[in-house]
């Protein structure tokens, strides 16, 4: 499955494929042997990518590459691989396209309770992972 995604302060009409994209997240790794995740990838932007290897093949000269163990993340606060708020943790700290409290708000207008402490957890993890502070 693909999905695109475009930030902007102003209306955003365009509603097609970003063929040149600023970002690109990469919930599971094994795609990359058979799709070309990083086809347009612009010089200086960045490829968030789960996987628990350092390395991963085909990143384009000039494109950052951070790599997160995300389902680790997500089955360890979680407990199910479902990584979807850990990559947005990720997100938040790689790109600044979203802030953290902000990210912590709409999870908790989007969860209750227990499970939206356990998401907001998740995503705070990786935040810190990409920043370096785990």
């Amino acid at each position: 499955m693909q999905a695109f995604v475009r930030f902007s302060d102003k209306k955003i009409r365009l509603r097609s494929q970003i063929y040149e994209p600023d970002y690109i997240v990469v919930q599971d790794s094994s795609l990359i042997a058979d799709v070309n995740v990083f086809g347009g990838m612009k010089e200086g932007g960045i490829a968030l990518v789960n996987t628990e290897k350092d390395t991963v093949p085909g990143v384009p000269p000039g494109v950052k590459l951070i790599a997160i163990d995300a389902t680790s993340v997500a089955l360890e606060v979680l407990g199910l691989p479902i990584t979807n708020t850990t990559l947005m943790g990720a997100f938040a700290a790689a790109t600044g396209e979203i802030e953290l409290p902000a990210l912590e708000e709409a999870l908790r207008e989007r969860f209750s309770g227990s499970l939206a402490e356990k998401n907001i957890a998740a995503a705070r993890k990786a935040y810190e992972m990409v920043k370096g502070g785990a």
